[in-house]
């Protein structure tokens, strides 16, 4: 059973790797030192592996998937068709009457499962490109991946007239081949997170030009869907939406979890990394593609729902008072975000319900208005 054996003081956080004089907006340095910060050793038996905790990142990480739940069951209970929290538990644990069960399980639990699912895809895809960049805007809606998937599913859902799953492999066909352009066209004897950047934001202005070309020229009504879907919306969410949803999500796991090492070494810079055994490299070309995904998948089945992945990591990192973009926690304050603003979306002016793309959309331009002025006061 697992104990805690030793509570001691954190050791101080690795610096964070230089800036150079060329980046956009440079990240902020490590935390301060703080040597009264507990770190809990957790230990299974006595000579099993242990796993040290600080006190602060967990504790703001139980808070943050607290919220997560009470967000959840109150999305679950408000509506038209009110229920208590109690009536929303019954009817997960298959107590409560059918037409309860009915409006939880089939037409509440699906979207809820989304907006958590989504809103940590995209914390993660953030925190990935931020860490590959070392800049607070690497994010895939910043780079261009956003757009590039929206392109994709764009040529599928009004030139082709594809349904769901033709409109998926759209997106994740476009966020691939604009990732696979940016690449290239980024890389010279490596890769340089301010040039992928600049060259993302170019890549980004000019599939928004094609996409809105796209839209006019279309038929009015699948126009009009378009551009609605192409807000960002969970209005549609759905079980047939949120299980192909939760499959992909499930798959990149494994993935993740053996790139978490290799994405901490990059961190630090490609020499410190290298010095390490990593493949620098390769290692970013994997978690490239494994970003990308996760932003192509959530644009599959949601639109493109922008800034998340851009504020999730940064609050995170503020939040827990790291010096490093962690993937977990970039994760679940994403889910908490999406969650939190689709919520604002469905009954901030009910009975009308606005696409949760546009509530993130207001946030996030508060967000970066912040991150710009705090940076300038900075310089």
């Amino acid at each position: 059973m697992p104990t805690f054996l030793a509570a001691k003081p954190a050791a101080h956080e690795a610096p964070a790797a230089p800036q150079g004089p060329s980046e956009a907006l440079a990240p902020e340095g490590p935390s301060p030192i703080n040597f009264g910060e507990r770190v809990w050793r957790l230990r299974a038996g006595d000579t099993g592996p242990s796993l040290l905790l600080r006190s602060r990142p967990a504790l703001t990480g139980a808070l943050a998937v607290a919220l997560i739940g009470a967000l959840a069951v109150a999305g679950m209970a408000m509506g038209s068709f009110a229920l208590t929290p109690g009536e929303v538990l019954q009817a997960l644990l298959g107590q409560g009457t059918a037409k309860t069960e009915l409006v939880v399980i089939s037409w509440r639990l699906p979207r809820v499962l989304m907006a958590i699912v989504i809103g940590g895809a995209l914390g993660i895809s953030g925190a990935i490109f931020q860490s590959l960049t070392r800049n607070p805007l690497g994010s895939p809606d910043i780079i261009g991946f956003n757009a590039g998937a929206y392109t994709g599913a764009l040529v599928s859902m009004l030139l082709l007239g594809g349904g769901f799953l033709s409109t998926t492999i759209g997106a994740f066909a476009g966020g691939l081949a604009t990732a696979a352009v940016v690449y290239l066209l980024a890389f010279k004897r490596g890769i340089q997170g301010f040039k992928l950047i600049i060259i993302g934001i170019g890549i980004s202005a000019m599939l928004g030009s094609i996409n809105t070309w796209m839209i006019i020229k279309a038929d009015l009504q699948l126009a009009l869907m378009a551009a609605i879907w192409g807000s960002g919306s969970l209005n549609t969410a759905g079980w047939e939406r949120a299980v192909p949803l939760l499959l992909v999500a499930v798959a990149l796991v494994p993935a993740l979890m053996l790139l978490s090492r290799p994405l901490q070494g990059l961190e630090m810079g490609d020499d410190a990394a290298a010095a390490q055994g990593i493949n620098t490299e390769g290692a970013k070309l994997w978690l490239l593609v494994i970003g990308v995904c996760l932003t192509a998948i959530c644009t599959a089945v949601a639109g493109p729902i922008a800034f998340v992945s851009l504020a999730a990591p940064q609050i995170a990192r503020r939040m827990t008072g790291s010096g490093r973009v962690s993937m977990v926690s970039a994760g679940v304050f994403g889910a908490l975000l999406l969650l939190a603003s689709d919520l604002l979306a469905q009954h901030a002016l009910a009975p009308i319900q606005l696409p949760v793309g546009v509530v993130t959309v207001s946030l996030g331009g508060i967000y970066l208005m912040f991150l710009l002025f705090r940076e300038a006061k900075r310089s």
